[in-house]
Parts: structure tokens; C-alpha cells; sequence
């Protein structure tokens, strides 16, 4: 079942729209049948034209994306000026991008800076940690804080968040597996052993990823502006 669009819009103004996007949307899909959050938007905003514009197709443009099983929050632009200038924050390290993620294991230490290169294998739709002379490799930065630590007889799971400071693909997910520690619910880089030696086995949960908190300048008037999602 399609989700509906106008509960998921946080915030919208003649340059920007805000969502909410659920875990298991894609951002974009090139399958027809896929419900993804640019056709809802698109679809949205049709809607929503006067009617001198009804033949015009609408301007949506995608500045940032999560990973299919992540939920959380985007921003679209909806003119070209806007998505210019989203674009620029976004490569000058103006936006911030905050997570919440259930990891396996304690990282140690508590709260620290990861910063690796990495490499992206288009054929298997995946990353991994590479050397600096690797061809195709980017660096990837992030910061963590371990917020809480809860155990049961067989695991230890970790709250942690995380703020990128790069966005390089699955990146979260590769550089937390790298020190040992990677997602509960992660079935792609998941096979990874935790700090205490246990495996992290996947089951049946879902993908432990939330990007919670969203902050950047408003394209058109320079105001900072800042959604968080509650906590669940």
C-alpha cells in the first residue's frame, strides 16, 4: 500500500519541501510499480497546481538520500535556484545530518571520530574500507557518541549517534562494521563480530538506522533551520 504523501511532509514552502520518509521506501526507484518518495512528491505537487500550470510537469530535485531500510529525514527542493544552493551547503559540509543507530557490541571508545577511505562496488551494490591509493576511493568521516548500553544474556546493543560529515554510500554501515560494531538488522555488512565476539545475526529485524535530525539554511532567505523527529 502507497504511503500517504501529505502525512509524511514536515515542512513546505514555494523552495523546499521536508519529509519524513519511512523504512522501506527508496528515495527514487527506476521500478514502475515501486511507490518511491520522488513519484509521491511529484504526484503531490501535480496536485496542487493552479490551473495555468496543470501542463507544466513539476520541479523536484533530489539533494540527499538514505538507503532503502533507513527511515528519516530529507529535504527536496522544488525550484532550481533552491537545489543550487542545497547543493553547494551540501558539498561545503553546510548541512548537518544527525543519526540514531542500535549497534552491536560497545564501540570504544565511547565517543570518537571514524575517518577512512572507502570504495563503492556498483556490481554488488556495496562499499568496504579501502587504502587511500585505491582507485575510486573517497574519504568518509564521521563522529559517534554511545548514548546507552543494554545487555541480555547473549548480546550487548549499543545506542549510538552518529553526525556525517561525508556521504558516501552506506557509509554508517561499513565504517561501524569496520571497528567491529556494525548495525542490528543490518543483513548486507551484518555478518561482521562485535567488540565481545559475538556475531551479529540479523533474524528478522529491521535495519537499527534513523536520520533524526536535519539542520542546513534556507535557500532563499539564509534562516537556519532545524526538524527532529521525537524519539520512538
Amino acid at each position: 500500500m502507497k504511503p500517504d504523501i501529505r502525512t509524511l511532509i514536515i515542512y513546505e514552502d514555494p523552495q523546499i519541501i521536508v519529509c519524513h520518509k519511512p523504512a522501506g521506501v527508496p528515495v527514487q526507484s527506476a521500478r514502475v510499480t515501486t511507490a518511491d518518495m520522488v513519484s509521491l512528491l511529484k504526484n503531490y505537487l501535480a496536485g496542487t497546481y493552479t490551473a495555468g500550470n496543470r501542463n507544466k510537469a513539476p520541479y523536484l530535485a533530489v539533494i540527499h538520500r538514505l538507503d532503502q531500510p533507513v527511515e528519516g529525514l530529507l529535504v527536496f527542493a522544488k525550484t532550481p535556484a533552491a537545489a543550487k544552493d542545497l547543493n553547494r551547503q551540501l558539498t561545503s559540509s553546510g548541512f548537518g545530518k544527525y543519526y540514531r543507530a542500535a549497534v552491536a557490541g560497545v564501540p570504544e571508545p565511547a565517543e570518537g571520530t571514524l575517518e577512512d577511505y572507502m570504495v563503492k562496488d556498483g556490481s554488488t551494490n556495496t562499499s568496504r574500507i579501502c587504502t587511500k591509493e585505491t582507485p575510486g576511493a573517497k574519504l568518509a568521516r564521521l563522529h559517534y557518541k554511545v548514548e546507552g548500553t543494554y545487555k541480555n544474556t547473549s548480546s550487548v546493543t549499543s545506542l549510538v549517534q552518529i553526525r556525517l560529515d561525508t556521504g558516501r554510500h552506506h557509509q554508517i554501515r561499513v565504517q561501524m562494521a569496520h571497528i567491529g560494531c556494525p548495525l542490528v538488522g543490518d543483513r548486507k555488512y551484518g555478518q561482521q563480530y562485535n567488540k565481545t565476539g559475538m556475531p551479529n545475526t540479523p533474524g528478522a529485524d529491521a535495519l537499527k538506522l534513523c536520520a533524526y535530525r536535519l539542520e542546513f539554511r534556507h535557500p532563499k532567505s539564509g534562516e537556519k533551520m532545524v526538524f527532529e523527529l521525537p524519539d520512538k
